[in-house]
């Protein structure tokens, strides 16, 4: 259940992840549970094809029927007949700030979630367990988001241009140079979409003749971008060493297929924390590969900064280690910041590549001054820029909260995967039936909460997604979890309930002003 790895000369404190596995009856289940719903689909797919059942979906005219099919093919199988089913769990429309609380808008189906009608009502005060608003940075406070407003007023929303025409505001400068000095590199970029980080400048890093070595649950931004490159690309088991020493090393060996000339550049892909796995990269070995086979680091600390490290500064603080140990440090200002874009930091001599290779630079619109704005803001903030400490106390709280919540699932008798001090917390479902009973008895109890299945997880692995804030309070949901656990026969741990004593007295953790 646990990996945990003492202190010694790597790592400072003990590093602790959970991946429990499922008893064998709940692995057979959820199979069977899949192949129930793969048989009525294929007689569901019958009766539409004879015309039995209402063909609902987007169909060929008969015009084209020989040509390549685009719609009716076995890749959308599990769209048509098991995604809908459950459909109305997800892309439901907010209509209010994504804070630790969220309004709802109310809709219902009448041809079972192929379409959707609104009743004009919307769902108040919904608990909000699914957005990446760790540090509650996502708010509509009139006085914090004052400076934002003034900058509204002076520049306005948009910029129309690239950064390498008309698009680089003196606001950009501000927030690059504030970027690198909160991360202590020598430079920073920025750009106005996070996606657009990873997929557009990686090809501007690596190309033909590269290697690319990529933990196999890397985001799918970081995934594209090596596509895109060009790059020869190799797998490696998730956070698993020794499997990606053995790339390394055959890499040196063996070089370049069929020439075996050496490698122009190998670089390696990581995530700080993953997003679906709650875990936390193994920073310290994976630096101490790259500088024993002489490659190169990309850090994506997309989810984690902000929200590790003593004073938000990501994975690289947390494990106590020096920026300039990664070549490529990557984060988005989505999540902890509560606004929009990314950054690239690292060496002024890459960042000065970027800024005239980077194909976000040159055809991508820059990032728009009140979001800019909105970023500088929140960083002054954790940094104590702002004369205050509530950036410190958000962040010291996230951990509290994070920490908290995870033992209190475990005592439960869930099975939750991840590090200890991750904020995203997967709670295993496992079976397709109770991806949607849980988010709908969820939502009754006025809490909202991300589910996942397959494709997106592997197929026996369906889970909820919690992202902790520090925002929310102790009980906000925990009660709701321990119902529901029971009702649905969540509770798959087979570990003994912890006996230890609450670690804190506090009934709530509410930010103070």
């Amino acid at each position: 259940q646990k990996n945990g790895i003492s202190n010694g000369t790597l790592y400072k404190k003990t590093f602790i992840e959970h991946f429990e596995q499922a008893p064998m009856y709940v692995a057979v289940l959820t199979f069977l549970g899949f192949g129930v719903g793969t048989v009525f689909g294929y007689l569901r797919d019958f009766m539409r094809a004879w015309g039995l059942e209402k063909r609902n979906i987007a169909a060929e005219r008969k015009q084209q029927k020989d040509f390549v099919p685009l719609y009716q093919d076995f890749e959308n199988f599990y769209t048509r007949n098991l995604y809908m089913r459950i459909r109305d769990n997800w892309n439901r429309p907010i209509c209010s700030v994504p804070g630790p609380q969220f309004d709802l808008m109310e809709r219902v189906t009448d041809d079972y979630n192929w379409t959707f009608r609104f009743t004009g009502r919307t769902i108040k005060n919904v608990i909000n367990m699914g957005s990446y608003n760790y540090l509650g940075f996502a708010e509509t406070d009139v006085n914090a988001l004052k400076t934002v407003t003034i900058e509204l007023q002076k520049y306005g929303t948009g910029i129309c241009s690239t950064r390498q025409e008309m698009g680089t505001l003196d606001k950009h400068v501000e927030l690059e140079k504030l970027v690198a000095k909160f991360l202590g590199v020598e430079d920073a970029m920025v750009f106005g979409m996070g996606f657009a980080t990873n997929s557009m400048n990686i090809p501007a890093l690596v190309g033909k003749d590269c290697l690319i070595l990529s933990d196999e649950l890397n985001h799918t931004s970081l995934i594209l971008g090596a596509r895109l490159s060009g790059a020869t690309v190799r797998i490696f088991k998730h956070n698993n060493m020794q499997s990606l020493e053995k790339l390394l090393r055959d890499a040196i060996i063996y070089g370049q297929p069929r020439s075996r000339r050496a490698w122009r550049k190998i670089i390696i892909l990581v995530e700080g924390i993953y997003s679906m796995e709650g875990s936390i990269v193994r920073l310290p070995e994976i630096v101490s590969l790259k500088k024993k086979y002489k490659a190169y680091l990309y850090l994506d600390e997309a989810h984690s900064i902000g929200a590790v490290g003593a004073t938000g500064r990501g994975i690289v603080e947390y494990f106590s280690m020096s920026p300039d140990d990664v070549d490529v440090l990557m984060g988005t200002f989505t999540k902890s910041f509560g606004a929009a874009g990314g950054y690239i930091a690292g060496k002024k001599d890459l960042v000065d590549f970027l800024r005239t290779h980077s194909h976000s630079a040159v055809y991508a619109t820059s990032m728009c001054p009140p979001v800019a704005e909105q970023i500088i803001r929140a960083m002054k903030c954790l940094m104590g820029l702002d004369g205050t400490a509530q950036g410190l106390q958000r962040v010291r709280q996230l951990g509290k909260n994070t920490r908290y919540f995870r033992r209190r699932l475990h005592e439960m008798g869930f099975i939750i995967y991840g590090n200890d001090d991750s904020p995203v917390v997967p709670l295993l479902l496992y079976m397709p039936g109770k991806i949607g009973a849980f988010a709908r008895r969820m939502l009754e109890k006025n809490i909202g909460v991300v589910v996942v299945g397959f494709p997106a997880t592997p197929i026996t692995e369906s889970r909820a997604r919690f992202c902790v804030s520090a925002a929310h309070t102790r009980e906000m949901v925990l009660n709701a979890l321990d119902e529901l656990g029971d009702l649905l026969h969540l509770k798959y741990s087979r570990y003994s309930k912890s006996a230890h004593p609450e670690l804190y007295e506090e009934t709530r953790l509410e930010l103070e002003d």
